[in-house]
């Protein structure tokens, strides 16, 4: 199919992880004949949550959208959908990717967010996840960033107001720059 023709189609499914739940969402929107373009499953205590941007005739994407309600109210999840365009990358652009594992405080990512946008970066990919650190009985926060600037301008700044935070924060971090 041409792409001028692909409708696209963002879906989100929350409910209790169990199997099989994923592989029947997932053969649901290959028998409305919809292509899987990006997914991403994440499990959340007893939890998971199932993003998926799919592609497809306008009419493979009514019929998702008709019947996913159904399936939804038969697998007990909560869904949203919305319909999208394909994203366009820019063709040159600046990436970075950065780690930090840091004792753990509420508003912690949100500084970190908070650098990246005041910077002009936008985030491509944002992992968060609490650990017990071993030695002790603290528990430390690891946060995963992946962001992109259109120029990269703005890299060296970047990198010292992110190791100045990690400093502040008592946080061990590390920024990579990757060209794209």
């Amino acid at each position: 199919m041409p792409q001028r023709d692909q409708q696209y189609l963002v879906i989100t499914a929350l409910g209790r992880d169990r199997a099989g739940i994923v592989n029947a969402i997932t053969r649901h929107a290959g028998e409305c004949d919809c292509n899987i373009e990006d997914s991403r499953l994440a499990i959340f205590g007893e939890e998971f949550t199932f993003i998926m941007m799919l592609s497809g005739s306008w009419n493979a994407i009514a019929m998702l959208e008709a019947t996913l309600p159904v399936l939804a109210a038969e697998l007990d999840l909560l869904t949203v959908m919305k319909r999208t365009q394909r994203g366009h990358q820019p063709a040159a652009t600046t990436g970075v990717s950065a780690q930090v594992t840091v004792p753990d405080a509420a508003g912690l990512v949100e500084r970190f967010t908070n650098l990246f946008m005041r910077l002009d970066y936008t985030l491509a990919e944002l992992v968060s996840k609490t650990r017990p650190e071993e030695e002790t009985d603290a528990v430390l926060l690891e946060i995963q960033i992946t962001a992109h600037h259109p120029t990269g301008e703005n890299n060296a700044v970047l990198q010292q107001q992110f190791y100045r935070l990690c400093a502040e924060l008592q946080a061990e971090g590390t920024i990579t720059l990757m060209n794209h």
